[in-house]
């Protein structure tokens, strides 16, 4: 089944890229250690760098992403261009979501399907972006400055707000399992009957459905491509070992990534009667 989906999948730009990418590098080290998949979606341009044009992805003009070569320690990165069932392997997996564009029904659906059934998600959710782009405030090649992922995080059990009077400026964010920096982070608060356990000091947060994970952080100012930023580094390390389970050789590791919660508890699976055509989900 895992191959039919890789055929699947092998049709789109990102895992094309992947294995062309891949192929050469497993042909001439047969030996290396088999690293596993690490699915990355976002418009933080972590794969790709941010690229003005076509032709900078093409030769390399692209400025790069530094965590790029961090992930790449221990994942081969998988990029994505949208969530579904054609394009999220069947069993289970591993999910970076780096400031991701509003989601659509369908997709909302699918990602809540997907975790349920195994899979783990670290997700970076910023209510107000901080990070530098060389593209201004309305290009679409810039990062989202507003993460507008409401009607999935709702149903999950989480509420995502700005801080009452966020720090201003670089302070170091307590997540309870990692430390790294932070710029006017948000905060995550737990709704009731949910699944979720809030983090630290509040800008992360736990949430177990299902058979699955995710660990959401509420501030990108990590993942800044100017970056990285002291302690950004060791922090990206630290949360990929507790959302993956996967060392990346780094420092910042406070707790052992044990699941806050378990079980099947919280909200029912999405389906398309939570959400309509605009990703907003209905009142319950």
């Amino acid at each position: 089944m895992t191959s039919n989906w890789l055929r699947r999948t092998s049709t789109t730009l990102g895992l094309a890229a992947w294995l062309a990418l891949a192929g050469p590098a497993a042909a001439q080290d047969a030996a290396a250690p088999v690293r596993p998949p690490l699915l990355l979606m976002g418009t933080i341009p972590i794969y790709w760098g941010e690229a003005g044009e076509l032709t900078d992805l093409l030769h390399g003009g692209a400025t790069p992403h530094w965590a790029r070569g961090v992930l790449e320690r221990g994942f081969e990165l998988v990029p994505l261009d949208t969530l579904s069932a054609e394009t999220l392997p069947p069993a289970g997996g591993r999910l970076l979501l780096a400031q991701p564009r509003t989601l659509s029904a369908p997709e909302n659906v699918a990602l809540d399907a997907w975790v349920r059934g195994g899979g783990r998600v670290l997700l970076f959710a910023d209510p107000l972006m901080t990070g530098h782009s060389r593209f201004a405030i309305g290009d679409r090649r810039r990062p989202q400055d507003v993460a507008l992922l409401s009607p999935v995080l709702t149903h999950w059990g989480l509420e995502l707000a700005l801080a009452d009077q966020p720090a201003p400026g670089l302070v170091p964010g307590d997540a309870g399992v990692a430390q790294f920096p932070v710029n006017q982070a948000g905060k995550l608060m737990a709704l009731p009957a949910g699944a979720c356990r809030v983090l630290g000091d509040g800008v992360a947060a736990r949430c177990a459905l299902g058979a699955g994970e995710v660990l959401v952080v509420a501030d990108a100012a990590l993942l800044d491509i100017d970056g990285p930023l002291a302690g950004a580094e060791a922090g990206l390390a630290a949360l990929v070992d507790s959302a993956f389970g996967v060392d990346l050789g780094e420092t910042g590791k406070i707790g052992d990534g044990a699941r806050g919660a378990s079980g099947n508890g919280g909200n029912p699976p999405f389906s398309d009667s939570h959400a309509d055509h605009h990703g907003h989900a209905d009142p319950p």
